[in-house]
């Protein structure tokens, strides 16, 4: 089962005021439903759902509707539940804010059905059920919404967007998407909705992969350390042996000589660790930028005989 079916089963177990009833049917119906002989018919994929939507039915119009299952286009998944409703059609069309008295489309939701931040909470919920869909935040970060009409993404994108989610909207060849990339904006929308069990797993998930990216950028800049002292190193021998090579080690003075003579010993050692190397044998306390300076010393050197 994917992480968008658990976490759209969990929203269908919630507890609803009656208010927050109408809005949760009126987000689902705008955005899921069509009408077919005076018939009002919707659809999903998701049994829990289904009951979900039945129970709200007999809730707030005490009206039974009809079930079907009917097949699924996409061949690899379970068939649709068909939910048709027959009775108080255009009453309660009306009532979830889809048509206007004279039974024409309202491409807006009415003002009254999300009157208050908790039925704008199950207005979302509602358009979420219906036409939204999450990635597991292990494969990645994206919530969306698919809408058919323009209006209603505009109006959808506006409600995500009182609660600072920065919900995007792009134009669709089959009506529009919303949709939010932000890891935290994603985790505050199922906060805002009410989906406490998504909630925890998604923080446990985007906590995890932030800690592992951290541990991951700090081996990476220790292991950029590392490379930087080997590479001057070698760099360091190289001048020290092409000295050797043409006027021998003997020629320098003292203190070039002796970070000449502890560099080949140690030649894996950072400049830290070699002071404190050159202190413990030799009795001799010289700085890292001490030995940064006889190195160049060297190297200034090594460039006579290049």
């Amino acid at each position: 089962m994917s992480f968008s079916v658990k976490t759209k089963e969990e929203l269908s177990q919630l507890k609803n005021t009656s208010s927050e009833l109408v809005a949760v049917l009126s987000g689902f119906v705008r955005n899921n439903g069509y009408i077919k002989d005076d018939k009002l018919i919707i659809t999903t994929e998701i049994d829990k759902i289904e009951k979900m939507l039945k129970k709200y039915f007999k809730y707030l119009y005490d009206i039974e509707v009809k079930e079907n299952k009917i097949d699924n286009l996409n061949l690899y998944k379970n068939k649709i539940n068909e939910i048709t409703v027959e009775d108080k059609t255009y009453f309660i069309l009306e009532d979830l804010g889809v048509i206007d008295k004279n039974k024409k489309y309202l491409e807006k939701v009415p003002d009254y059905i999300i009157d208050g931040n908790e039925e704008i909470r199950g207005y979302l919920r509602g358009v979420f059920l219906s036409s939204g869909s999450i990635n597991d935040p292990q494969s990645g970060y994206h919530l969306e919404f698919k809408i058919r009409e323009k209006e209603e993404a505009v109006e959808v994108q506006k409600l995500l967007n009182i609660f600072d989610l920065n919900a995007k909207i792009l134009s669709r060849d089959k009506g529009y998407m919303i949709y939010l990339k932000e890891a935290e904006k994603i985790s505050d929308f199922l906060k805002l909705i009410h989906a406490s069990n998504a909630v925890l797993y998604y923080e446990n998930v985007r906590v995890y992969h932030e800690e592992k990216n951290k541990t991951n950028r700090l081996n990476n800049c220790e292991q950029a350390n590392i490379d930087k002292v080997v590479d001057a190193g070698i760099s360091q021998l190289e001048n020290i042996n092409l000295i050797e090579k043409n006027i021998s080690l003997e020629s320098l003075d003292e203190k070039l000589k002796l970070v000449a003579i502890y560099r080949k010993k140690y030649p894996e050692a950072s400049l830290k660790e070699l002071s404190k190397i050159i202190e413990m044998e030799a009795g001799v306390k010289i700085t890292k930028s001490g030995l940064n300076h006889r190195f160049r010393k060297i190297k200034e050197i090594s460039d006579k005989f290049r």
